[in-house]
């Protein structure tokens, strides 16, 4: 098998809010869209952020139609953890989780956009156990 492209789809109420915050505060930038869908991308994510509106006809599996995003992270890891968080205070977007340091060597800090959606920026300050 080669993957030649990736994509997170995500359930939401209001798929023009989560779109705006993730264009706004993250740099991605509108692929396509259509009644109820849109498709985000950044040439360095690696992968299509989708956002779906809850009941949408189109989705399968129909048993998951109405259901909405929960207990998912959308994970970045940067380069510079301090650098982004003061970034997104400035913007004036809430934070979630406070800068954090995890004994493994884990930097992060969490955001939530309008919809619930958590976005948690990462920096390795040590490399990951393989």
């Amino acid at each position: 098998m080669q993957i030649t492209a990736s994509a997170i789809s995500l359930n939401v109420d209001d798929v023009t809010a989560s779109a705006t915050f993730i264009k706004q505060h993250f740099g991605f930038h509108e692929e396509m869209s259509a009644d109820g869908f849109v498709s985000l991308s950044r040439p360095d994510a690696g992968f299509n952020l989708i956002f779906l509106c809850i009941g949408l006809e189109t989705f399968k599996p129909i048993h998951m139609r109405g259901h909405q995003v929960d207990g998912l992270l959308i994970v970045f890891v940067v380069d510079d953890i301090d650098t982004e968080y003061a970034r997104i205070q400035a913007e004036g977007v809430a934070i979630t989780t406070s800068l954090e340091t995890e004994p493994w060597g884990e930097r992060f800090f969490q955001v939530t956009d309008p919809n619930g959606v958590v976005i948690q920026l990462v920096q390795w300050i040590t490399k990951p156990v393989a």
